[in-house]
């Protein structure tokens, strides 16, 4: 297959950042790897390569030290396109330490910025987030749904990083950039070879209910029963991990084709269903035959009440159509629990 291009890829050894890589090089595109492994392993390479066939080196480097970001640049030339996913992540981790955030997250951004106008980088693709739209008061969002206060430090660096991009593709010459808001990613590679796997302590739905089904944790809580949804639990729109990626390929190629309208566009990634907590965890229950040990305790700080896209825009515009429903997202997920775990015979 013809090289179509290098392709750095930031936060690469994390969840949704691995998935892509496995995607851009299934696609013909050369992979480059910056990760400073604060929440990742390089372990994941390995399964990449199981994968791939293909050997990728990780430059352990962290995107908010502008001198080392900086030297990837020089000693990789020709540089393609960025996507952009190194950030810390969790809302509640946000909440208690916004410093972090905004150090890491913030910096973070202004560094790839500086990348792309110093080196002449063509493209870049955001890892943006649903969390930009805030309490949203109509669903499902679309991407012109008006923007609300943040509900998080994490929600606000999702939107200060999309106002940034946002104003340097306005007024300085050159390239182009699209922000993808996620909604929830989930699941694993059908080969149970990569998923999501934090160095430290998992806090998103699903790999918790995947650690409490195999005994890592006793029991789960659901964080907030009174909320004025169908069973009083928060809605999500949970999207297939490998879904998300073949849509940051697609992104890509229609930057590289020239199909983008304007130098900065944004869109939604997600299925267009809303998912409640509750029917997240019957899901895994049906296609796991596990039964879950969880409890309903008190709101979560940070957490907005209901959250789904409408995929329109990523439909027409990307060809982009998520294969997958929560049934593949809990089964996938399962079984790379269970691959990870060592207990494929066992559970």
């Amino acid at each position: 297959m013809k090289q179509k291009g290098k392709v750095l890829v930031t936060g690469g050894c994390g969840y949704i950042g691995s998935h892509t890589i496995v995607d851009l090089i299934g696609r013909g595109f050369e992979v480059i790897c910056v990760d400073s492994l604060i929440n990742a392993s390089d372990e994941v390479l390995d399964g990449i390569f199981q994968i791939t066939g293909k050997e990728i080196r990780n430059c352990h480097t962290d995107v908010s030290d502008w001198a080392c970001f900086k030297k990837v640049f020089e000693d990789e030339p020709d540089i393609l396109a960025i996507i952009h996913f190194a950030a810390l992540k969790s809302v509640e981790e946000s909440v208690f330490h916004p410093e972090a955030y905004y150090n890491n997250n913030v910096v973070g951004i202004n560094n790839v910025i500086r990348a792309v106008h110093e080196f002449s980088v063509p493209h870049v693709i955001f890892s943006s987030s649903c969390t930009v739209y805030g309490n949203a008061e109509k669903l499902p969002v679309t991407e012109t749904t008006p923007i609300k206060e943040a509900e998080s430090p994490y929600g606000a660096t999702k939107q200060i990083a999309e106002i940034m991009l946002s104003n340097y593709y306005q007024h300085v010459e050159g390239g182009s950039c699209i922000s993808l808001r996620y909604f929830n990613p989930a699941g694993a590679h059908e080969s149970s070879l990569i998923g999501e796997s934090p160095t430290t302590k998992a806090s998103n739905l699903v790999p918790v209910i995947t650690e409490t089904a195999i005994g890592k944790r006793d029991q789960m809580t659901v964080f907030g029963g009174d909320y004025d949804t169908r069973d009083g639990t928060c809605v999500r729109d949970y999207i297939h991990v490998m879904d998300l990626a073949a849509a940051h390929s697609k992104a890509l190629s229609y930057l590289i084709e020239g199909k983008n309208q304007d130098r900065y566009e944004v869109f939604n990634l997600g299925i267009g269903e809303g998912v409640t907590v509750l029917e997240a965890i019957q899901a895994f229950e049906k296609v796991s035959q596990q039964s879950l040990n969880y409890q309903i305790g008190p709101r979560r700080a940070g957490d907005v009440v209901a959250m789904y896209a409408n995929k329109e825009k990523s439909e027409h515009f990307l060809d982009w159509r998520p294969a997958r429903g929560i049934e593949e997202i809990m089964d996938t997920a399962w079984k790379w629990e269970k691959a990870r775990s060592g207990k494929m015979k066992e559970v």
